[in-house]
């Protein structure tokens, strides 16, 4: 299959974005409310969770498209962004303005305080026009990686259909995302999700005791038809189900500046090596050890390549 994939498409992964922003982050000396502060320091980066994942694979080496839905000149400043990156970009235009997420960061703390904007409301024309744009990218692409949240306006069942999309054209179609949208996504049998502990105790009902509850919790996605499962679990890794073997991964020790961005670094770090056809465990390596890397970062979406392959050593695979 994967000699198949390469031979008719080429090594391409198209991430979609449909929630897209600008991820501002500001640093002042000591955040309080109703005060004034000047900011010392000021990071704008392009973001979205999809635009995350896109900014790691191409730190990784690989070749990448985003496609989602941008809006005015906040949207212009992100595919800008992305294309300075080598990304390509194939995005759709929207009414009004792509969001802004901000983050004050009080240095003298370490706290941060998120205020995430609301974005554009996606128009009926423009959820037929996102269905098109992906089964275009879809028939060039090894994979489709859909990550975040839907924007307003947006049906429940929109990555359901985008994914029938994306299997029909003969790709693997990933999903990170959360709630009603994720939900009604596994009915469309995904290859790939990626709930963290939050996510999949929201979709259980309830949130499991001890590693057997997880693993049998990612067995029951799985079931559904369902290739690959990895369930997060912060600074004590992930765990995962790949065609049907199970596995506990166990990340680095390390201190981490930056949290935001870690899980996008791990469906990148898997992305990329799963184009390649890399071993199950290898996978995981390379996804841990991105998401190792970007939360000793300060920008979500970022890694440092030595830091990478430092923390791939140190990653343990322990079959389960």
């Amino acid at each position: 299959m994967r000699k198949h994939w390469q031979s008719r498409r080429g090594s391409m992964i198209t991430t979609v974005t449909l929630h897209a922003a600008i991820d501002r982050t500001l640093y002042v000396d000591k955040f309080g409310v109703d005060q004034v502060h000047r900011v010392t320091r000021e990071v704008n980066e392009p973001g979205g969770k999809g635009n995350n994942v896109a900014k790691v694979i191409r730190q990784l080496g690989g070749q990448v498209t985003a496609t989602g839905m941008i809006a005015g000149n906040n949207g212009v400043f992100i595919e800008s962004s992305l294309t300075e990156r080598g990304i390509r970009t194939s995005f759709i235009q929207s009414a009004g303005e792509s969001r802004v997420c901000l983050n004050i960061v009080d240095e003298s703390s370490g706290s941060s305080t998120e205020l995430l904007g609301q974005g554009p409301t996606m128009s009926e024309a423009e959820v037929e026009a996102i269905k098109e744009k992906v089964q275009g990218l879809a028939t060039q692409s090894s994979m489709v990686v859909m990550s975040g949240s839907l924007p307003p306006g947006a049906p429940d069942t929109l990555y359901a259909e985008l994914i029938h999309i994306v299997r029909s054209a003969g790709a693997r179609a990933f999903l990170d995302t959360s709630g009603t949208a994720f939900r009604v996504g596994l009915s469309a049998a995904p290859h790939f999700v990626k709930p963290n502990e939050q996510e999949l105790a929201e979709w259980l009902g309830h949130k499991p005791r001890d590693v057997n509850e997880w693993a049998c919790s990612a067995h029951r996605l799985a079931d559904q038809g369902i290739d690959e499962v990895c369930i997060t679990l912060g600074s004590d890794g992930a765990l995962a189900i790949l065609n049907g073997k199970a596995y506990m991964v166990k990340p680095p020790s390390i201190q981490p500046l930056n949290t935001v961005g870690c899980g996008d670094a791990f469906v990148a770090g898997m992305a990329y090596a799963g184009e390649r056809g890399d071993s199950a465990e290898s996978r995981l390596r390379t996804a841990v050890a991105a998401a190792a890397a970007n939360a000793m970062s300060s920008k979500a979406g970022d890694i440092d390549s030595s830091l990478f392959e430092e923390y791939k050593h140190l990653v343990q695979i322990i079959p389960l």
